[in-house]
């Protein structure tokens, strides 16, 4: 619900806070960022420390970033306390897919849970704007920020009573050092990319981008050698974790970015209020929601693989169809997007979750869950960034330049008309240039996840044992396996079985 109405908010924002091209950018992303770099941190902690403990702790935490950010003055204030929630939602993913895991120890039963839990995903993506689009109808901006506390309020009370405390007993310390490198490097490449784009190149874009990369090239070569990672990367020597990895990332990336962009297209660009825009989104969201708590069942006959490779097609296709709307018309264009992208995005959001949580053993699904919900808000976060500075970049060099961005751009007192034009079409090309890259990956991706996922029976080549290959292979075809054939990730073979982070 809160990214979902930011999303069509981001235009009363800009109009009350002023932000630069930048500023707003980061408003948007902070969040994802700070939970991405934090996910796999809180998700250790959660497993030996207490996973109630660390929910109730950022419920609440989450409920008074929320309430600071609605009244926060100033666009520097928004961002801190958008980032200070991210700290907060860190602490509530990896948590909260670990106790399904505890509620619902039979496969079967786990995996409709887990459909259930990224359906309200969807729901609150579907949901959120309608609600944000009445408020924004009615009050100011920051109201959108309040429909959080009345969920954290009934979390708090009765979470303590539904759920029990779940720990486990494993050794090992959260290394901080990876810790602050991950959340350093993230940050500071991203400031980087994003400063160039909106503004142009600069010595300290240039120099935070470059200390970035190094921080980030530190975090991997010391994970080789903890004893104790935060993240395995030895995982990604297997071409089907790495695939289902990325599965996790770049459907997320293109909603995130198309989402973005597609709020500004049909406020700014087509003209439509924020609940007529809000609105339009809801076959796309219903599409996104219906798939999620079908997926399941459907994965259950047709195996990953299928779903796999299908996903990124779909989004694909998706992302073409928004290639024909123009700065004059397109709603029919962005709706069918939406709904064809929809489904994509459900399978993928529905497929990865119960990969990451039936392929580990219950004490480390919060680990595992985190892993998972990396790649997620990562994707969440760099669709904006990377994708939302490439449509910036466009906007600055095709644009009138008169301003940074196409709101700040269309308030300009006395702007001529084709002044206005123009802007609004240079801002349809970044749409349609983030879209096309988006979708080129997408393609190259599932063309890969052909030639390369193996086929169900079919040993994976990348098994670090044969034998191991081969017994997990006779496990999930024996009559014994009736609770495993029910999960979605059955008909790929188990490599590194032991592995502690999930490898379907």
């Amino acid at each position: 619900m809160d990214s979902s109405v930011l999303f069509l908010a981001m235009p009363k924002v800009t109009e009350a806070l002023s932000p630069t091209a930048d500023q707003a950018l980061w408003i948007l992303d902070v969040y994802g960022f700070a939970v991405g770099s934090l996910l796999v941190a809180f998700g250790t902690i959660g497993d030996r420390h207490g996973r109630l403990r660390l929910l109730l702790t950022g419920a609440t935490v989450f409920g008074l970033a929320s309430a600071g950010a609605a009244f926060a003055t100033s666009a520097e204030l928004l961002i801190a306390f958008r980032a200070l929630m991210g700290v907060a939602g860190a602490t509530l993913l990896p948590s909260a897919l670990a106790v399904l895991s505890e509620l619902f120890p039979d496969p079967r039963a786990r995996t409709k849970a887990i459909g259930i839990f990224a359906a309200t995903f969807a729901a609150g993506f579907a949901i959120g704007p309608v609600v944000g689009g009445q408020l924004l109808n009615s009050f100011w901006w920051g109201s959108v920020f309040l429909i959080n506390l009345p969920v954290v309020a009934l979390f708090l009370v009765l979470a303590p009573t539904l759920l029990r405390e779940v720990r486990t007993t494993r050794t090992g310390r959260v290394d901080a050092l990876s810790v602050v490198l991950s959340a350093a490097g993230i940050l500071l490449s991203v400031y980087g990319v994003k400063h160039t784009a909106a503004e142009g190149p600069s010595p300290l874009a240039l120099a935070a981008g470059a200390v970035g990369i190094a921080a980030l090239t530190w975090f991997v070569r010391r994970q080789l050698h903890l004893p104790h990672p935060l993240i395995d990367f030895g995982l990604f020597r297997d071409r089907v974790f790495t695939i289902a990895a990325i599965t996790g990332l770049l459907p997320l990336a293109a909603w995130s970015a198309t989402a973005y962009l597609g709020g500004i297209y049909l406020q700014s660009v087509l003209g439509l209020t924020v609940l007529n825009a809000a609105l339009i989104a809801l076959p796309g969201a219903a599409a996104l929601t219906v798939t999620c708590i079908a997926t399941p069942a459907l994965v259950a006959r047709t195996g990953t693989r299928a779903a796999l490779i299908t996903t990124h097609f779909l989004i694909t296709t998706g992302l073409l169809l928004l290639l024909a709307t123009t700065a004059t018309q397109g709603i029919t264009w962005y709706v069918a997007s939406t709904v064809v992208a929809g489904v994509g995005y459900g399978i993928s959001f529905s497929v990865v979750a119960d990969t990451a949580i039936s392929a580990v053993p219950p004490e480390r699904a919060g680990s595992a869950a985190a892993i998972a919900e990396t790649s997620n808000e990562i994707g969440n976060a760099l669709g904006i960034a990377l994708l939302g500075s490439l449509a910036a970049l466009l906007f600055r060099l095709q644009g009138p330049d008169l301003a940074g961005t196409l709101d700040a751009t269309l308030k300009l007192p006395g702007l001529a008309p084709a002044l206005a034009d123009a802007a609004k079409s240079s801002f349809v090309t970044g749409l349609h240039v983030a879209a096309a890259v988006t979708a080129a990956l997408h393609a190259a991706l599932g063309l890969f996840a052909v030639r390369h996922l193996p086929k169900a029976g079919h040993p994976s080549a990348d098994s670090a044992d044969s034998a191991d290959s081969a017994d997990s292979a006779d496990s999930a075809d024996s009559a014994d396996s009736a609770d495993s054939a029910s999960s979605v990730t059955s008909d790929l073979p188990a490599a590194r079985p032991a592995q502690a982070v999930p490898s379907p």
